[in-house]
């Protein structure tokens, strides 16, 4: 089972404040552990909204808009992406990530082949240039 964690944004990484010295070390080891048991596929920060823009789609009209965003608790900071044999496992290793007290992760599963039962076989050029693209990568 793959895994996508969300690190949600604050009123800091909003202001692109980086991590002092001992986050960062503390970060590292916590990633260095994912990677030495197998599980990170993929993790990133992410630069404040500031930086960014959104589409919206409407009326069959593509808006673009500049960041910043207002509502912070709406906003990504960062995410890993981890491969688990269960939510409960990915839950486990995500409890010891170092974050202070008021900080929050999301965990939220992502779709396999499997998950889409009979579809495989009705769309199935979808699914062969999804597994071509996993093979070359």
């Amino acid at each position: 089972m793959r895994f996508m964690v969300l690190v949600k944004a604050n009123a800091k990484s909003e202001a692109g404040v980086l991590p002092n010295e001992k986050e960062l070390a503390a970060m590292g080891k916590f990633n260095d552990e994912l990677i030495k048991a197998g599980v990170l596929l993929a993790g990133e920060g992410l630069h404040a909204s500031s930086k960014g823009a959104r589409i919206k789609f409407g009326d069959g009209k593509r808006t673009v808009v500049d960041g910043p965003f207002a509502e912070t608790k709406e906003l990504l900071a960062g995410f890993w992406l981890v491969q688990v044999k269960s939510r409960e496992e990915a839950i486990e290793w995500f409890k010891r990530a170092p974050f202070p007290d008021g900080e929050e992760l999301e965990l939220r599963q992502v779709f396999e082949e499997s998950d889409f039962g009979e579809l495989v076989s009705k769309v199935p050029a979808v699914f062969e240039a999804e597994r071509d693209f996993r093979a070359k990568s």
